[in-house]
């Protein structure tokens, strides 16, 4: 059996499908309709995840992965030489968790509310500026470095990509008036396996 990843273009789930090609681990692209919970190929979508959201990732054994900060860890852990997630266990995978729940909790959830039609003007206001003070602080920790672990990529760098494209479609600004952050973007973006998945999810 082969890996299937559960994918919708430009959703999320860009994230698992950048760490698969950056472990080089073999997978099927599985397209998701989020409006209708199905299948693009046919057949419901709840039956495979019954969250209805993607990403979800089919492995090997016959088990359903979900949830993003997990499948990203799981694909890393398969292909160890990559060295795109430090050993279980260590500070350093800590580290990396902690990354990966922030990109999750405050990054990526924070676009929620901003791009509510149903909120107004002025709770948008208050949403977006509290989302960007959490980017400023992955502004200053990026300072000095290349990746958010140090000088290596890991998979938390192609979950945060997957946040900076929403920030530049929400504001574009606020990565061109940065040269850490602008230069952190492009660096990512200009990696084979990003550029490969966004080719791969017509986003390119």
């Amino acid at each position: 059996m082969t890996n299937k990843l559960y994918y919708t273009p430009g959703a999320c789930s860009l994230s698992p499908h950048i760490a698969l090609r950056e472990a080089d681990l073999p997978f099927e692209l599985v397209q998701v309709d989020l409006a209708e919970k199905k299948l693009k190929s046919g057949g419901s979508f709840l039956s495979i995840n019954p969250k209805g959201y993607v990403p979800a990732l089919g492995v090997d054994d016959g088990r359903v992965l979900t949830e993003g900060a997990i499948l990203v860890q799981w694909i890393a852990d398969q292909r160890p030489d990559k060295n795109l997630a430090p050993k279980a266990g260590t500070p350093e995978r800590q580290k990396l968790q902690e990354w990966l729940h922030f990109i999750a909790t405050e990054l990526h959830k924070g676009f929620g509310p901003v791009n509510n039609p149903k909120i107004n003007d002025e709770a948008k206001s208050f949403f977006k500026n509290r989302l960007l003070s959490r980017f400023e602080f992955l502004t200053r920790s990026l300072e000095g470095k290349q990746y958010l672990l140090g000088d290596a990529f890991s998979v938390a760098d192609g979950y945060a990509y997957y946040t900076l494209r929403n920030l530049k479609k929400l504001d574009p600004s606020v990565i061109e008036g940065s040269p850490i952050l602008k230069a952190y973007f492009e660096r990512v973006g200009q990696r084979p396996a990003v550029r490969a998945a966004l080719q791969a999810e017509g986003l390119s």
